[in-house]
Protein backbone atom coordinates (compact mmCIF):
# COMPACT_ATOMS: atom_id res chain seq x y z
CA UNK A 1 0.00 0.00 0.00
CA UNK A 2 1.33 3.58 -1.18
CA UNK A 3 1.70 5.83 2.29
CA UNK A 4 0.70 9.43 1.75
CA UNK A 5 4.40 11.02 2.65
CA UNK A 6 5.43 14.67 2.95
CA UNK A 7 8.64 15.55 2.39
CA UNK A 8 10.29 17.73 4.69
CA UNK A 9 14.04 19.41 3.86
CA UNK A 10 16.25 22.67 2.68
CA UNK A 11 14.32 23.67 -0.04
CA UNK A 12 16.93 26.36 -0.99
CA UNK A 13 19.98 23.92 -0.68
CA UNK A 14 18.94 20.59 -1.22
CA UNK A 15 15.81 20.33 -4.22
CA UNK A 16 17.76 18.70 -6.22
CA UNK A 17 19.22 16.09 -3.68
CA UNK A 18 15.63 15.85 -2.56
CA UNK A 19 13.85 15.17 -5.74
CA UNK A 20 15.89 12.06 -6.02
CA UNK A 21 14.18 10.94 -3.34
CA UNK A 22 11.02 12.16 -4.20
CA UNK A 23 11.19 10.70 -7.47
CA UNK A 24 11.93 7.13 -6.63
CA UNK A 25 8.31 5.85 -6.99
CA UNK A 26 7.25 4.42 -3.95
CA UNK A 27 4.54 7.02 -2.11
CA UNK A 28 1.60 8.50 -3.81
CA UNK A 29 2.12 11.10 -6.26
CA UNK A 30 3.07 14.61 -5.68
CA UNK A 31 -0.68 15.58 -6.18
CA UNK A 32 -1.56 14.10 -2.55
CA UNK A 33 1.87 13.13 -1.14
CA UNK A 34 2.67 16.00 0.64
CA UNK A 35 4.74 17.93 -1.64
CA UNK A 36 4.82 21.33 -3.60
CA UNK A 37 6.94 22.61 -6.64
CA UNK A 38 9.46 25.39 -6.60
CA UNK A 39 6.95 27.68 -7.78
CA UNK A 40 4.45 27.52 -4.90
CA UNK A 41 7.02 27.44 -2.99
CA UNK A 42 8.37 30.81 -4.32
CA UNK A 43 4.77 32.33 -4.40
CA UNK A 44 3.94 31.55 -1.17
CA UNK A 45 7.72 33.11 0.13
CA UNK A 46 6.94 36.24 -1.63
CA UNK A 47 3.36 36.23 0.69
CA UNK A 48 5.63 36.12 4.00
CA UNK A 49 5.61 33.68 7.11
CA UNK A 50 1.53 32.84 6.94
CA UNK A 51 1.68 31.94 3.99
CA UNK A 52 4.38 29.29 4.06
CA UNK A 53 2.91 28.07 7.15
CA UNK A 54 -0.60 27.22 5.46
CA UNK A 55 1.19 26.02 2.30
CA UNK A 56 2.84 23.93 5.12
CA UNK A 57 -0.52 22.50 6.65
CA UNK A 58 -2.24 22.20 3.27
CA UNK A 59 0.48 19.58 2.36
CA UNK A 60 0.84 17.96 5.64
CA UNK A 61 -3.09 16.76 5.07
CA UNK A 62 -3.92 13.55 4.77
CA UNK A 63 -0.26 12.49 5.13
CA UNK A 64 0.70 9.39 7.53
CA UNK A 65 4.59 9.56 7.03
CA UNK A 66 7.35 12.56 7.16
CA UNK A 67 10.08 11.81 5.48
CA UNK A 68 12.47 14.38 6.80
CA UNK A 69 15.73 14.57 3.82
CA UNK A 70 18.75 15.63 6.16
CA UNK A 71 21.28 17.53 3.98
CA UNK A 72 24.17 20.28 5.72
CA UNK A 73 21.45 22.43 7.01
CA UNK A 74 18.42 21.20 7.18
CA UNK A 75 18.52 21.03 10.75
CA UNK A 76 18.84 24.74 11.11
CA UNK A 77 15.72 25.40 9.06
CA UNK A 78 12.99 26.87 11.26
CA UNK A 79 10.34 25.78 8.24
CA UNK A 80 11.82 21.99 8.89
CA UNK A 81 10.96 22.44 13.13
CA UNK A 82 7.81 23.54 11.94
CA UNK A 83 6.61 20.83 9.15
CA UNK A 84 8.63 18.46 12.15
CA UNK A 85 6.26 19.68 14.86
CA UNK A 86 3.14 19.58 12.97
CA UNK A 87 4.21 16.06 11.56
CA UNK A 88 4.68 14.86 15.55
CA UNK A 89 1.24 16.44 16.56
CA UNK A 90 -0.57 14.95 13.89
CA UNK A 91 0.70 11.72 14.61
CA UNK A 92 2.74 10.92 11.88
CA UNK A 93 5.39 8.62 11.50
CA UNK A 94 8.90 10.09 10.72
CA UNK A 95 11.98 8.76 8.95
CA UNK A 96 15.25 10.86 8.41
CA UNK A 97 17.28 10.12 5.36
CA UNK A 98 20.53 11.78 5.27
CA UNK A 99 20.82 13.19 1.56
CA UNK A 100 23.99 14.85 1.60
CA UNK A 101 26.22 12.49 -0.03
CA UNK A 102 23.49 12.92 -3.23
CA UNK A 103 24.92 15.17 -5.88
CA UNK A 104 23.37 18.43 -7.04
CA UNK A 105 22.54 20.35 -10.26
CA UNK A 106 26.45 20.94 -10.45
CA UNK A 107 27.82 17.45 -9.74
CA UNK A 108 28.09 18.31 -5.92
CA UNK A 109 28.02 16.74 -3.16
CA UNK A 110 27.72 18.47 0.58
CA UNK A 111 28.99 17.60 4.04
CA UNK A 112 26.68 15.73 6.13
CA UNK A 113 24.44 17.82 8.52
CA UNK A 114 23.23 17.00 12.00
CA UNK A 115 20.47 15.50 12.67
CA UNK A 116 16.74 18.26 13.67
CA UNK A 117 15.55 18.22 16.70
CA UNK A 118 13.12 15.40 17.19
CA UNK A 119 10.63 15.36 21.18
CA UNK A 120 12.87 12.50 22.77
CA UNK A 121 9.83 10.07 23.02
CA UNK A 122 9.24 10.18 19.34
CA UNK A 123 10.89 7.10 17.23
CA UNK A 124 12.98 8.90 14.44
CA UNK A 125 15.21 6.31 12.80
CA UNK A 126 17.36 7.86 10.11
CA UNK A 127 19.63 6.14 7.26
CA UNK A 128 21.73 7.40 3.94
CA UNK A 129 20.12 7.54 0.68
CA UNK A 130 21.16 4.56 -1.68
CA UNK A 131 18.42 4.45 -4.14
CA UNK A 132 17.11 0.87 -2.71
CA UNK A 133 13.18 1.84 -3.56
CA UNK A 134 12.45 -1.72 -1.91
CA UNK A 135 14.28 -0.65 1.35
CA UNK A 136 12.82 3.06 1.04
CA UNK A 137 9.08 1.61 0.98
CA UNK A 138 9.90 -0.81 3.59
CA UNK A 139 11.16 2.18 6.00
CA UNK A 140 8.00 4.12 4.81
CA UNK A 141 5.56 1.54 5.60
CA UNK A 142 7.16 0.95 9.10
CA UNK A 143 6.64 4.49 9.63
CA UNK A 144 2.82 4.17 8.47
CA UNK A 145 2.72 1.44 10.87
CA UNK A 146 4.14 3.06 13.81
CA UNK A 147 1.38 5.94 13.33
CA UNK A 148 -1.26 3.91 13.14
CA UNK A 149 -0.12 2.45 16.55
CA UNK A 150 0.42 5.93 18.28
CA UNK A 151 -2.76 6.84 17.13
CA UNK A 152 -4.82 3.58 18.05
CA UNK A 153 -3.15 4.22 21.90
CA UNK A 154 -4.07 7.72 21.70
CA UNK A 155 -7.69 6.95 20.84
CA UNK A 156 -7.69 4.05 23.92
CA UNK A 157 -6.30 6.48 26.05
CA UNK A 158 -9.23 9.22 25.33
CA UNK A 159 -11.46 6.67 25.56
CA UNK A 160 -10.32 5.57 28.95
CA UNK A 161 -10.24 9.01 29.98
CA UNK A 162 -13.89 9.66 28.95
CA UNK A 163 -14.85 6.63 30.41
CA UNK A 164 -13.26 7.85 33.86
CA UNK A 165 -14.75 11.30 33.94
CA UNK A 166 -18.44 10.04 33.78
Amino acid sequence: MARRVFFSFHFDHDIWRANQVRNSNVVVGPDVAGFFDHSEYEEAKKQGAEAIRRMILRHLQNTTVTAVLIGTYTAYRPWVQYEIQQSIERQNGLLGIYIHHLRDQNGRTSLPGPLPFVTANVVFPVYAWDANAARFRLQIEAAGKRAEEMRARSQALKRLFGIRRL
